[in-house]
């Protein structure tokens, strides 16, 4: 089965297209793709949805390897309602 693994920084990308074995998991696309130690790496998706090592991959999945957040997204929020002229 094809599994694209994904890694992303600001203005950046990295792809790696592989080739796996049926009933591969998440951890077997990490070890293929060289991956598994990375340590900015702080958790997986499969198209946006939350995943494990265990969790079982489908061919044409695309795993995303996920950062810890720059910034918190409640906080953010806030700051930019406040700088929003009030009528």
């Amino acid at each position: 089965m094809k599994v694209e693994v994904v890694r992303a920084w600001p203005r950046r990308f990295e792809a790696v297209a592989l080739q796996l074995d049926e009933g591969a998991c998440v951890a077997d696309a990490l070890r293929a793709a060289g991956l598994a130690d990375d340590p900015e790496t702080t958790g997986y998706a499969v198209f946006g949805v939350r995943a494990t090592v265990d969790t079982r991959l489908r061919d044409g999945d695309r795993l995303e390897l996920l950062r810890p957040l720059q910034a918190d997204p409640k906080e953010s929020r806030r700051r930019r309602a406040q700088q929003v002229p009030r009528k």
